[in-house]
């Protein structure tokens, strides 16, 4: 089947908000590289498009009604929004549904350490990396450390014009044979993913003898600039990202490379499209952004916890509605796009894809109706009566869509949160925007594709 290269439909008009709404997009990356990042630029989003704070309302007890949006952050890692719609809410939602959290090195409970007068962090890979995409590039460190007092040091350092950049070091070629020779997957272990922070020691010329004088420097560095000691990295939560802005690419200015696509580019027109709904919906709506996809959705702030779920109960009882059986029936009869990306056919690889059920750049938002591995294996599985919905919604609001799955059967696979939302019996869908290099430190997307999704998002929440 033939899909139309989106680019082709564009109006002068319609060029000049696409163009608007990739530039918001990028600024977005900039301002999100971590899942708490992320989390507080949806929150302020939504501050300035009149969503009221959820947790002050349970507190107050204040009802809500028709119109009314409240939002959730949950653990500062996981967001939720909702404008609440003239029906019973047990005739369920209409859900947006992405992952905010990436690919990256996460710094380990006890990093620093010394070796030959060099200073090094330790780190633990977070998510599927190609490791030795990490060597031999600036990166930068997000995150918060919660010192014993509960006082919270908020951490970015790398990204202004005058910070300091980390880095992994990598072996000269000269000197690499055996390095060479290597599969890729051992290509570099990952007890080997060093971050390099300093090589000064303590004192300088008058310094004295002591062990470890570059570690006791950079443990100076830590007191004074952020009045943290070394074992509050205990309790800290750092992350090491690439270093840098997300950039137009292209002599055309036709695509985006930043880091973080998977999942943002979803996320944020998932966002936008709740923010900027203008009217009182029929449905209740929702945009869900969830932490840890890319490691299984476990964990407090997943997908695969109960705190969406516990989300719902508490909006339904603002409603006036009571029971479990409320927020079950409300959940069960729901509608759901899982918003996430799918892999983009690159001709440079086209052996490892099913070229007529791939996934094309400029060819618009990318159904997957199923995920999972070889045999469907961990897949959600949309129904055939859902896909044909989706299809008439897309269709009669003139959104560029496509259909993919990820990759040849025996060669590719993969999940989404799709399958835990899919525990509730609600009908649900994978539906994203196709990226190429997806998990590499920089990915790279078409901006008519991230239009069409946000296009495609819009018309789903009047659905």
């Amino acid at each position: 089947m033939y899909r139309k290269n989106a680019w082709e439909q564009y109006s002068a008009e319609e060029r000049a908000r696409l163009s608007a709404f990739s530039d918001a997009y990028r600024a977005f990356l900039d301002n999100a590289k971590t899942e708490r990042e992320a989390a507080a630029e949806a929150e302020r989003i939504c501050r300035a498009a009149g969503f009221r704070n959820l947790d002050t309302l349970i507190k107050t007890g204040e009802p809500l009604g028709p119109g009314d949006r409240v939002y959730r952050k949950w653990m500062k890692k996981s967001f939720m929004a909702f404008i609440v719609g003239r029906q019973s809410i047990e005739k369920g939602m209409n859900i947006l549904g992405a992952h905010i959290d990436s690919p990256r090195l996460d710094v380990k409970q006890n990093p620093l350490f010394e070796d030959e007068a060099l200073a090094y962090l330790d780190t633990h890979y977070y998510g599927g990396i190609k490791k030795y995409q990490w060597l031999a590039l600036p990166l930068a460190l997000h995150g918060v450390i919660v010192k014993r007092d509960g006082d919270t040091v908020e951490v970015s350092i790398g990204e202004a014009d005058d910070d300091p950049v980390l880095c992994i070091t990598d072996l000269l070629p000269h000197l690499a044979q055996e390095q060479m020779g290597k599969v890729a997957s051992k290509f570099v272990d990952g007890e080997a993913l060093n971050i390099l922070i300093g090589s000064q020691p303590e004192g300088g010329a008058d310094g004295d003898s002591k062990k470890d004088p570059v570690k006791r420097a950079v443990l100076s560095v830590l007191k004074r600039d952020w009045g943290v000691e070394e074992e509050d990295f205990i309790s800290a939560e750092l992350e090491v990202v690439p270093a840098g802005r997300a950039r137009d690419a292209g002599l055309d200015r036709s695509m985006i490379l930043a880091y973080g696509h998977d999942d943002r580019v979803c996320a944020y027109p998932s966002l936008m499209a709740l923010a900027d709904f203008e009217d009182v919906p029929e449905h209740t709506l929702c945009a869900v952004l969830a932490d840890k996809e890319e490691i299984g959705s476990e964990g407090a702030s997943g997908m695969n916890s109960r705190f969406f779920e516990n989300t719902v109960a508490e909006l339904a009882a603002l409603m006036g509605y009571e029971g479990d059986l409320v927020m079950r029936r409300t959940l069960q009869n729901s509608r759901m796009l899982s918003s996430d990306v799918s892999a983009g056919f690159d001709p440079t690889y086209a052996s490892v894809f099913e070229k007529k059920n791939a996934a094309m750049l400029n060819q618009g938002v990318c159904f997957n109706k199923y995920t999972g591995s070889r045999g469907k294996s961990g897949a959600s599985d949309a129904n055939a009566e859902y896909m044909a919905a989706v299809r008439r919604v897309m269709d009669e609001a003139n959104v560029c869509w496509q259909t993919s799955e990820l990759g040849k059967v025996d060669v590719g696979g993969g999940g989404t949160i799709a399958k835990f939302c899919a525990e509730y019996a609600m009908n649900v869908i994978d539906c994203g925007v196709p990226v190429l290099s997806m998990h590499a430190p920089w990915e790279l997307v078409s901006k008519a594709d991230l239009w069409e999704a946000y296009k495609g998002y819009c018309a789903f929440l009047r659905y």
